[in-house]
């Protein structure tokens, strides 16, 4: 299966083969030692998965109900009226469905994807960069795509990756989507990161967005379940970054996710951590308060 789709997640594995997660884990770390394959947060990749990055296809089958979720919780940022920066993914993919339904809203991606999900939405306006499409995501990259950034100014960025870390941010397997993305976040006054666990802990090839620049990171409750997932959140919370957790099934509109503060360094991420309303979940438009760091320096 790794080899197939260049990355596969636990979960996925233990289904396949009709086993625990647990099982899986210790085959995995075992396949790691004979260098069949590189373990990941979460899941499994081939070796050299650092510049790698399976396809579109598999992409969209890995962590999909995460997605799902953390597409749910980062869509309650987002207000009628906004201008906002969607970039391209599978998790952004997601959550270009759910901001469908908020009226007024202006949306900038270098997405095909994004674009098409929101292309008949009511009151909903796409604003498409330009560049060079590349097939394997169905993003515009290149210098066409960053040049027509330029002099843009919007309130929120919503980003993915391939990988995150508490000590480099957010990082991506390729040099062309990581120079858009870097110039996609600069067009905002914040920047939220969205990524499931499986991306966490994990570094690749190409910076997108230093650990600084991250205002928040919305990802799922799985990220919680590790020791070494509860360590990168806090290390990310330690540095100014506030994470928001997904819950695997919301309870209802009002459900609301645990946030780790940044004032509580070392905040435990799994049921002690303060839980209050999301920050974005006021109507009321507000100015949007400055970054911590230069978004999209490398």
């Amino acid at each position: 299966m790794v080899r197939a789709n260049g990355a596969v997640s636990l979960r996925e594995l233990a289904r396949v083969v009709q086993t625990s997660e647990v099982t899986v884990r210790r085959d995995v770390r075992a396949l790691e030692a004979e260098g069949l394959l590189d373990r990941r947060h979460g899941g499994a990749v081939l070796p050299g998965g650092l510049s790698r990055e399976p396809g579109y296809p598999q992409k969209t089958h890995l962590a999909a109900a995460e997605k799902s979720a953390i597409a749910d919780l980062a869509a309650s940022m987002v207000a009628e009226g906004d201008a906002i920066v969607v970039g391209a993914g599978t998790t952004t993919q997601e959550l270009a469905r759910r901001l469908a339904r908020v009226p007024g809203l202006t949306v900038v991606t270098n997405s095909l994807l994004v674009a098409q999900v929101l292309a008949h939405a009511n009151r909903v306006e796409v604003v498409m960069t330009g560049g060079t499409l590349r097939g394997s995501n169905y993003a515009l990259v290149g210098s066409g795509a960053e040049q027509s950034l330029q002099g843009l100014r919007v309130s929120r960025a919503f980003v993915s990756g391939s990988g995150l870390t508490a000590e480099r941010g957010l990082s991506t397997t390729n040099m062309l989507s990581a120079s858009v993305d870097r110039a996609l976040v600069a067009a905002a006054a914040e920047v939220v990161v969205l990524a499931d666990h499986g991306k966490l802990g994990s570094d690749t090839m190409f910076q997108t967005v230093a650990t600084e620049g991250i205002a928040y990171l919305v990802t799922d409750e799985t990220a919680t379940a590790t020791e070494p997932g509860v360590r990168e959140l806090d290390a990310l919370a330690d540095r100014g970054v506030q994470v928001c957790v997904a819950p695997a099934a919301q309870s209802g509109a009002g459900a609301l996710p645990l946030v780790v503060m940044p004032s509580v360094p070392g905040a435990p991420v799994g049921g002690a951590g303060l839980r209050g309303p999301f920050p974005a979940q006021r109507r009321s438009p507000a100015p949007a308060p400055a970054l911590r760091g230069r978004a999209g320096t490398a």
